[in-house]
């Protein structure tokens, strides 16, 4: 199995939650460039959670919004990032990409 988790970014949503959202889907892409695709999707899971955790400083399953300056360019919500938006569409968008990356 080849590809990088970071290649499961490459494609962004058509729809954020807040404006610090897209900012963070590029940053994670750069971010797991490198790491490649785990055996399983729990462990594409625990490196996602972590590398959430690493750029909002922040749980993923406990953010509500957080303010991550890094992607603050300014306006009223700039740089906010969206847990609801992570857990509801962003994760689970990444790790269908995964199912269809592994295959059968």
């Amino acid at each position: 199995m080849g590809g990088t988790v970071g290649q499961l970014f490459d494609e962004e949503p058509g729809q954020w939650g807040l404006r610090g959202d897209p900012f963070l889907w590029r940053d994670l892409r750069q971010t797991l460039g490198t790491t490649g695709l785990p055996a399983c999707e729990a462990d594409l899971r625990h490196v996602l959670e972590a590398a959430f955790r690493e750029a909002t400083g922040e749980a993923l399953s406990t953010c509500d919004a957080v303010l991550v300056e890094r992607f603050a360019k300014g306006g009223m919500s700039s740089g906010q990032v969206s847990g609801d938006f992570w857990r509801n569409r962003g994760l689970p968008l990444v790790l269908e990409r995964y199912r269809k990356a592994i295959g059968p």
